[in-house]
């Protein structure tokens, strides 16, 4: 009894004599093992929190200043984009917590889009993940100046990390600021808000959720790719599943606008059609546009299989996004 021992760390003696026991105690041990999706994400947010908790913890002068940029970062939310990064990172071969700065920075960057996006001259929203909006406690100008705080500190965090060789940590802020500036997020907000009111062109529809939402999730995906050095093939299949997940993902936004509700949603409930804006809802009806998140995420669901067993996170999470109610 002594010598080798098995799965849960039970000897053949046991198995021999006592099989029920046996089997319960594996079942229990693959049970204890495996994790659900939600606690899953729940530890890469907690992970992503307590990095940025700590991170501002120093104050900064002008304390109102500091607190406007906490208060929006800090209020919440999936934090999936992170989540991607480091899930990716992870699927190649890499140990998360050696790219927090670069994850967390990525949250950095969409708290900022999200402060901008609120704000009167944009989309003049009042709610914000459950939580009065950061103009509406701080004022428009304090806003501003946070949301330019976190993008900007972002890559400050985002270059902070000897752990990664500084070729690859280049490469990897050329990708970011692609996927947030004038070939992404910045150019879809652009479109987003030129087009409101406007005749239904499908060809600026898919522009503007490619660009305002997919760029950003896309490239978080990417990003663990290049941080961990990944071959080409690998590349290609993040780069596929990244595509996939992140139109889906502003395609359920748009669903979720017109069949949620103001307290699942954390924000308005139909503030895109009293705006006017150019989605899919209304442009192909929600059962159609159902249809084509659901392609979406097969697509990605097939980019995933490179990876084989080792895109167990990506298959859930990709799931997820077409499933969630928020």
């Amino acid at each position: 009894m002594s010598g080798y021992r098995g799965e849960g760390g039970l000897s053949p003696f046991v198995f021999n004599h006592f099989p029920v026991l046996y089997l319960y105690v594996i079942i229990s041990f693959y049970k204890e093992a495996a994790i659900d999706l939600k606690t899953y994400l729940s530890g890469k947010k907690v992970l992503v929190e307590d990095f940025v908790s700590r991170y501002f913890e120093q104050p900064i002068a002008p304390e109102i200043l500091h607190n406007s940029m906490k208060y929006s970062l800090l209020a919440g939310g999936k934090r999936i984009r992170p989540a991607l990064c480091l899930t990716a990172y992870e699927t190649c071969g890499g140990n998360g917590e050696d790219i927090m700065p670069q994850a967390a920075a990525i949250e950095l960057i969409h708290t900022y889009s999200l402060i901008h996006d609120d704000l009167p001259a944009m989309d003049d929203d009042d709610l914000r993940r459950g939580k009065p909006t950061n103009h509406v406690i701080y004022g428009e100008a304090m806003a501003i100046l946070a949301g330019d705080g976190l993008l900007t500190e972002a890559f400050r965090m985002f270059s902070s990390n000897d752990k990664i060789a500084p070729a690859m940590l280049l490469n990897a802020i050329h990708e970011l600021s692609s996927a947030a500036g004038l070939f992404g997020m910045v150019a879809g907000q652009a479109m987003d808000i030129i087009s409101e009111g406007k005749s239904h062109d499908t060809k600026i529809l898919e522009f503007i959720h490619r660009n305002k939402t997919a760029a950003l999730l896309k490239a978080s995906v990417r990003l663990g790719g290049i941080l961990y050095n990944a071959e080409d093939a690998a590349m290609s299949s993040l780069t596929g599943y990244g595509e996939a997940i992140g139109l889906a993902f502003q395609i359920v936004d748009d669903i979720l606008d017109v069949t949620g509700t103001t307290e699942e949603l954390g924000k308005p409930q139909g503030s895109d059609e009293n705006k006017n804006k150019l989605t899919y809802p209304a442009v192909y009806g929600v059962e159609r546009s159902r249809t084509m998140a659901k392609e979406q995420i097969d697509r990605a669901l097939q980019s995933a299989e490179f990876f084989g067993p080792k895109a167990h996170w990506f298959k859930e999470i990709a799931n997820y996004l077409l499933e969630r109610s928020n």
